[in-house]
């Protein structure tokens, strides 16, 4: 049922999270992980930016990385692709227009106004993807 699953990473703690989560999961069903990591476009990206971090494709492609090599260590079949765009629209129209099985996205569990003012990545892609989605909070 579960043979091809799409883990989508920024680098974040929640990512890396989810990073472990899937690879596991992944090596546990004999599935290829498809990687996909989203450097984030528009005036929303700009607002967001660490000043300190401002290659965001570098930083997209940095995530891609770390989860193909913890995806090759436990000798997962892995793919790796990146996108530019609005996260979550990338991460659900990847999810439509390949044969992937689930979505795999950390979360980072905001609530109350950080929530509100920010919004949430992986809500998004609960409420629009087309298949079952993992989330995976950034902390237990």
């Amino acid at each position: 049922m579960y043979q091809d699953l799409l883990l989508a990473t920024d680098g974040s703690d929640a990512a890396r999270r989810a990073t472990d989560h899937g690879v596991e999961l992944a090596r546990e069903l004999d599935a290829t992980l498809h990687v996909l990591s989203v450097s984030e476009d528009g005036p929303q990206a700009t607002e967001k930016q660490d000043r300190l971090r401002s290659d965001r494709e570098e930083e997209a492609a940095s995530a891609a990385e770390h989860a193909k090599e913890a995806a090759e260590r436990e000798g997962v079949d892995v793919t790796t692709d990146i996108r530019h765009g609005v996260p979550q629209e990338q991460i659900v129209d990847f999810a439509e227009t390949n044969p992937v099985d689930m979505i795999i996205v950390g979360t980072a569990g905001r609530s109350g106004l950080d929530h509100l003012i920010s919004g949430s990545v992986a809500e998004e892609i609960v409420r629009n993807a087309p298949i079952p989605v993992l989330t995976v909070r950034e902390q237990p």
